[in-house]
């Protein structure tokens, strides 16, 4: 690695009185792959977003080979030879993956001559850094892995240098990360320069040669990632230790939430297929798969927005008809959703609106049709302050939060009023591990408190620590229940894979 193709100098950057980036500098060397590291809301995606162009500081500079970036361009950062990737992707699912690429890159009147050309450049890149994808392909009928290549390949293909990407392994699996880290590092063996931003310490010692941690919109450390621990990233990351809280031993209440043989048929497919479950006041029910299983089917059911095509479901011993979200709401359940910016919370609506959106109609904050917004202001701000939402007070976009402080107000919202069943599904997923903790400790007070908790997840180490009892959901089919304490990672790891001992039918009703 040589000298710096990319510095940032004494960037600052504020959204009102939130301070989102404090006079922070950084460098990246050619062929180099640094990690962003923090956690939510301590302003990495603010920083990138400058560096290409989505932001205007309000003080500093970046230099790319020396030569001074114009602010607040994107054009400007493409032709410096900066491409970014963003969490959430900006690609067309209409389109095919070719005219992905070539949107916004080609003039709309050479588009038909130019197409041939490049297609002929897409493949050509695809094959040097193993990005292989059918160029043909619509998107929309791609995995969310084979979605992100195509984001990459065309920053690629605006002839990228220095690669941005933002929370890259949040929406995808074990095995598309491994693959995503491994092109990761031949592309910076090819001499492409990375920065990554993430929140998950195993990826970012694994893949990263530098790490720089950033904590409430300031720089705090540097460090090479083979001088460095995950404990003590940790600590750099929140200002303290790290601890997750551990589930205590308890006794299950009542029957809850039961559901006999019930089949979900959505658009001529099976979805759930005849499931059985018991879920007890006062304890944690672990729904553990790899995702697509069936996992958003059974969300959606119990959620009031998927309807059931067979089988009993019952509330508190009460068979129950088909529900819907207001049945939902009125009968004590909380959620908290897989996709928290399409089904948690609307992004341009103020945190207040959120936080009263699923209660707007209770006397508590309407009256004669016309909302109490004094009443949904002070609402906001006691989650806020009991469940440290930060990024601004009430009267903000929510879509300016981070993703782990919009979590925190999904979760606020849900157990501010002490559910009596509460339906989280991947809770933890793409947070910081101070956040992570934050959530399992809440979960494990909602316990304590005797709400009944069913959590869908996929990560293994979350359904152990947190489950009292676990089943695993395969091709819409649910697993016989295993008591947690007896289960590991292995006897899980095939349970994922369909292999599962029937038991006798009282085994199964615990």
């Amino acid at each position: 690695m040589t000298g710096p193709v990319l510095e940032i100098v004494g960037v600052s950057k504020s959204f009102g009185a939130n301070l989102a980036n404090d006079d922070i500098s950084m460098t990246l060397a050619k062929g180099e792959v640094v990690a962003l590291l923090g956690e939510n809301g301590a302003g990495k995606t603010t920083l990138m977003s400058i560096l290409f162009g989505h932001y205007v500081p309000d003080a500093g500079r970046i230099l790319i080979d020396g030569a001074e970036l114009p602010q607040g361009k994107p054009r400007a950062a493409i032709r410096a030879g900066v491409g970014m990737v963003h969490q959430h992707f900006s690609l067309a699912p209409n389109l095919t993956v070719l005219e992905n690429v070539m949107t916004g890159t080609e003039g709309l009147w050479s588009w038909r001559s130019a197409t041939s050309a490049a297609r002929k450049k897409l493949l050509a890149i695809s094959e040097r850094f193993g990005l292989q994808v059918d160029p043909n392909a619509r998107l929309g009928d791609l995995s969310v892995g084979e979605q992100q290549r195509v984001e990459i390949l065309k920053a690629l293909y605006n002839d990228a240098r220095i690669l941005i990407l933002d929370e890259p392994t949040a929406v995808l699996t074990n095995i598309e990360a491994e693959r995503l880290f491994t092109t990761l590092k031949e592309m910076a063996r090819q001499g492409l320069s990375l920065i990554f931003i993430s929140h998950k310490l195993d990826e970012v010692m694994a893949a990263a040669d530098r790490i720089v941690v950033l904590r409430t919109g300031r720089m705090v450390a540097e460090r090479r990632a083979s001088e460095t621990s995950k404990a003590e990233l940790a600590e750099l990351m929140v200002g303290h230790r790290v601890t997750r809280p551990v589930r205590q031993p308890s006794t299950p209440g009542d029957i809850a939430l039961e559901a006999s043989g019930v089949t979900v048929r959505s658009g001529g497919i099976d979805r759930l297929k005849s499931i059985s479950f018991r879920l007890h006041q006062g304890e944690i029910l672990g729904i553990i798969g790899v995702s697509g299983n069936g996992q958003a089917a059974l969300a959606h059911l119990l959620s009031g927005t998927l309807a059931r095509s067979s089988g009993d479901l019952r509330l508190f011993g009460e068979v129950v008809g088909n529900l819907d979200v207001a049945d939902v709401v009125e009968a004590g359940i909380g959620r908290i959703p897989e996709d928290r910016n399409h089904e948690g919370v609307i992004g341009e609506m103020a945190i207040w609106e959120n936080a009263v959106l699923e209660r707007i109609a209770s006397p508590a904050f309407s009256r004669h049709g016309l909302v109490n917004r004094k009443a949904g202001i002070a609402f906001a701000r006691a989650i806020i302050d009991g469940f440290d939402v930060r990024g601004g007070g009430p009267a903000i976009r929510t879509r300016l939060l981070s993703g782990g402080n919009m979590q925190k107000l999904i979760l606020g919202r849900s157990l501010y009023r002490r559910p009596r069943i509460l339906l989280a599904a991947q809770p933890a997923r793409g947070l910081d591990e101070g956040a992570v903790a934050a959530v399992h400790a809440r979960l494990l007070e909602a316990r304590r408190q005797g709400t009944a908790v069913l959590l869908i997840s996929e990560d293994l180490d979350e359904v152990i620590a947190l489950a009292d009892r676990i089943q695993a959901i395969v091709g819409g089919r649910l697993s016989p229940p295993v008591d947690a304490d007896g289960a590991d990672a292995r006897r899980l790891g095939l349970m994922m894979a369909g292999e599962w001992q029937e038991t006798r039918e009282a085994d199964h009703a615990i």
